[in-house]
């Protein structure tokens, strides 16, 4: 038996890059910040994100639908829950 062993491939929490986090921009939106906040979160231009998610609207018209469900569910940056989330919650209290 090796009793030798050589943990080349650990790493630490100290090592480890911040988690990303989904979130909606604030600072670069025209309508409510999904495209920037996607384009943010893949590392890409947010004019390509537009443009694809303007081809999918245009050509399969799933982009809106997409476009939609994530401004609803994706929170804004500061936000710590989503549109629908506070409108839920809202809709609970007064419920009661």
């Amino acid at each position: 038996m090796n009793t030798t062993t050589a943990d080349m491939g650990s790493t630490t929490a100290a090592d480890q890059p911040a988690a990303r986090r989904l979130r909606r921009s604030v600072d670069d939106r025209m309508l409510a910040g999904v495209a920037g906040g996607l384009a943010r979160y893949l590392d890409a231009d947010v004019t390509l994100v537009r443009i694809i998610i303007a081809a999918l609207a245009l050509f399969t018209g799933v982009g809106l639908a997409l476009y939609i469900a994530a401004w609803l569910l994706i929170p804004e940056d500061g936000a710590d829950q989503p549109i629908i989330a506070a409108w839920i919650a809202g809709r609970q209290d007064r419920s009661r």
